[in-house]
């Protein structure tokens, strides 16, 4: 292990020290700790995997905290057979490569690791946490100075090229016992912003619910073909390269995915997704009223109503029940128009009850979506509040 000179690192390290403590010494990581990365038995060769005790982490395990776990094992055959290498307790790991290319964290137990971790070994010069901290505010740094566009690769150069304060353990202890209580700090307030913000969309989630649950006199049970048009037949796919851009929303299962020179559809009409994931993940609206002048592909069914009470009823509706009986396919859920007529649509025969129901709920998804943003907000001034105590912490100002 090198040995760490005291001597201060001339221009590169005043420029990183400008405003900050003095007697603070900037180092390149590489030249204060031991670094490594792992390797990966051939998973051709079952002897390396199969009966396995060694624990083996990849790039998408290295969480932030404390690793605590592993997902994977190998076998002593696959570990001296491979570039793998047992990590100790408390080496600070970071993620190399994909989406979470940067992600830092404290390994707390003997660990292999794949070829896209970084491990930064302990030493008697630094605190692990310290380190760890430090990595952390330098994460975005990292992943701006990556490879590859649609999955991030830091190299173990660049970390190991990493400017580091060298400083006392007492300093360093003391930093991060500050930077520890503030962090469980911003973690109550985020658990709590973030239960805020289900309890709000369980809230307007469960009035749906019982919106057409409880239903009242004059409501009839029907079917879409019987209260809609479909204007599937209309629908005309545009593959992209042969698009011309030009100010119209062209839609797809999930909501405009581009815009197009033309359009094909004027005025209100109610879009249901008829294929794709989203139709059993929910993790976006399958039901969505469009108005104005559009294009729609093959991927939505379109639907058109005598009212907007009636469109407007039919979208919450829809947005509150599960459709999975109705789907087919299991690599590309299929919602097709038989099964889209086939679903059984609880409605008020009169209309004015239909904009009554329709006005309420409305009413509490603004209040839902107000909520939404305020928490939202919140949840993003932590995550900047967190940057900007790390970045007071390595600039001297804690």
């Amino acid at each position: 292990m090198n040995v760490i000179d005291d001597r201060e690192r001339g221009s590169a390290g005043q420029a990183q020290g400008g405003g900050m403590r003095q007697g603070w010494t900037w180092k390149p990581l590489g030249e204060v700790c031991k670094t490594g990365s792992g390797g990966t038995p051939l998973s051709s060769r079952k002897e390396f995997y199969e009966g396995g005790t060694i624990p083996w982490l990849v790039s998408g395990e290295v969480a932030q905290g404390n690793v605590l776990e592993a997902k994977n094992f190998i076998t002593a055959a696959g570990l001296e057979n491979s570039a793998a290498k047992l990590f100790p307790r408390d080496t600070v790991l970071v993620a190399m490569y994909g989406a979470t290319a940067g992600q830092v964290g404290i390994l707390r137990f003997e660990a292999a690791t794949n070829q896209a971790v970084c491990g930064i070994l302990p030493n008697d010069k630094f605190v692990p946490e310290f380190l760890y901290y430090f990595l952390l505010a330098k994460k975005d740094d990292l992943v701006a100075q990556a490879t590859g566009n649609a999955q991030p690769n830091i190299s173990q150069i660049k970390i190991k090229n990493t400017e580091v304060p060298v400083l006392p353990l007492p300093e360093q202890q003391r930093i991060v016992a500050l930077l520890d209580e503030a962090f469980a700090g911003l973690a109550t307030a985020k658990a709590n912003t973030e239960q805020n913000l289900q309890n709000a969309r369980a809230i307007f989630e469960s009035h749906l619910q019982s919106v057409f649950s409880q239903r009242g006199e004059g409501w009839e049970e029907t079917t879409l073909d019987k209260i809609s048009t479909n204007l599937d037949s209309r629908r005309v796919p545009i593959t992209k390269n042969v698009r011309s851009s030009g100010e119209y929303p062209y839609y797809g299962a999930s909501g405009i995915v581009d815009y197009v020179a033309d359009y094909i559809f004027e005025g209100n009409n109610l879009l249901v997704s008829e294929d794709g994931a989203n139709l059993l993940a929910r993790s976006t609206p399958i039901a969505f009223s469009v108005t104005g002048r559009y294009w729609v592909n093959n991927h939505a069914h379109i639907l058109h109503f005598e009212t907007m009470a009636t469109q407007r009823f039919v979208q919450f509706f829809l947005e509150s029940i599960k459709l999975d009986e109705f789907i087919t396919g299991a690599a590309q859920p299929k919602l097709n128009q038989r099964a889209l007529n086939a679903i059984p649509i609880p409605i008020p025969e009169s209309v004015e009850e239909q904009a009554r129901i329709v006005n309420e709920v409305e009413s509490l998804q603004a209040e839902t979506q107000r909520l939404t943003r305020l928490y939202e907000r919140k949840l993003a001034a932590l995550e900047e509040l967190k940057k900007s105590l790390l970045h007071q912490a390595f600039n001297g100002e804690l």
